[in-house]
């Protein structure tokens, strides 16, 4: 990428580029990182420089995929956590409440993908994402074996 199509982050995408030659960096719809070494600059918004952050920090951290569910918060988190380490190092401002409110996303999907279906209960994830109901599967397991 020679420009982004918002140039108020290309001093900074330079400053990466600097540090992080092995990096690749592209326009689209929005932030994000593709394994192995691709960013992704979204639209223009408020706190980009952090969103970048953030993205800079799953490529930091070698982020590739997730089995569980959980452990794509637990990815997301940690990017979090490495975009208030660079936040330091490349004079962005920090802000608490837009970590948060983009984890709630993440919160919120995992809530809906752990709920039953059929009874509204929270599921399990085994560890072949396969998720499992303790109250269905007690009740359907109890059921056959009274029918004998």
């Amino acid at each position: 990428m020679t420009s982004s199509r918002y140039h108020s982050l290309d001093p900074l995408i330079e400053r990466i580029k600097i540090d992080h030659p092995d990096l690749i960096f592209k326009n689209g719809q929005k932030f994000s990182f593709r394994p192995p070494r691709t960013i992704t600059i979204g639209p223009k918004e408020p706190h980009m420089e952090l969103l970048l952050m953030h993205e800079l920090g799953h490529a930091l951290l070698g982020h590739n995929n997730f089995g569980a569910h959980i452990d794509r918060l637990k990815m997301e988190s940690a990017a979090w956590e490495k975009a208030r380490e660079l936040s330091k190092i490349y004079g962005i401002v920090y802000v608490e409440n837009v970590a948060q409110t983009e984890l709630d996303t993440y919160r919120d999907w995992l809530h809906q993908k752990s709920l039953c279906p059929i009874c509204g209960l929270t599921r399990y994830q085994d560890p072949n994402s396969i998720y499992h109901c303790p109250h269905c599967e007690s009740f359907h397991r109890n059921q056959k074996r009274g029918s004998n």
